[in-house]
């Protein structure tokens, strides 16, 4: 089995239910503890957040480069980043690191094409839905990438930080989620919302909405046990 090297600290509740998550499912799985090893390299949030914000790209870069050499040296077999955000940077990463990264990206357009989907709304914070990264790296699956406006982006992105990265759940913002991706199905036929932030599924869990959701954090962790699983 392949040791898994999880980036995480981005933040520490997405990164505490990564772990959760690939365990429990391996548990489902197998109904025993031989539980796959994981080693975490914790970001400092603040400081990569700053980065994003900033736009300070080459920074940024060389942060998360570090961190993936330092879970490598850790012996991990495998990286993933605990986070939606990253991915923008996953090609030039791919470049010049030698170790498997899986990108959660490709994790939520499969689930997408199995459900027939050919519009998404893409909901995180608004680094991550300003970015192209989604859109581009969806286009290749056939898929429509719909980001909401300035307005709606100002919401979900205070939810998220202001709530969701201390595992506040507030109902008010909940009703306003839902609020928002019902204006969406409406106006633009969405079939489904993409939870493109890894704290996002704290929010949903639970609710009714008008189209599915896709829990990119769940579905990379489904992917992420199925390639530690592979044969060595």
């Amino acid at each position: 089995m392949k040791k898994l090297g999880i980036l995480g600290g981005i933040s520490s509740a997405s990164t505490a239910e990564y772990y959760k998550k690939i365990l429990n499912l391996y548990y489902g799985k197998f109904q025993n503890y031989y539980y796959p090893e994981i080693v975490i390299e914790s970001l400092n949030f603040q400081y990569f957040t700053d980065l994003e914000n900033q736009n300070r790209l080459d920074e940024y870069l060389n942060y998360i480069k570090k961190g993936i050499v330092n879970l490598k040296n850790a012996g991990a077999d495998i990286v993933i980043m605990a986070a939606n955000s990253p991915h923008s940077v996953y090609g030039l990463l791919e470049k010049e690191l030698e170790i498997p990264i899986l990108n959660i990206v490709d994790s939520v357009a499969k689930q997408a094409q199995a459900l027939k989907m050919r519009k998404l709304l893409l909901t995180g914070i608004r680094y991550t839905m300003n970015h192209s990264f989604y859109k581009d790296r969806m286009k290749k699956y056939g898929i429509e990438m719909i980001s909401p406006d300035e307005k709606h982006q100002n919401i979900i992105n205070h939810i998220i930080f202001d709530e969701l990265v201390i595992n506040k759940i507030n109902q008010q913002s909940q009703r306003k989620f839902i609020e928002i991706v019902g204006y969406y199905k409406k106006e633009y036929g969405i079939q489904g919302v993409v939870l493109g932030c890894t704290e996002l599924p704290l929010l949903a869990e639970g609710l009714e909405a008008p189209v599915p959701f896709l829990d990119s954090l769940e579905l990379h962790c489904l992917d992420t046990l199925a390639y530690i699983l592979l044969p060595e």
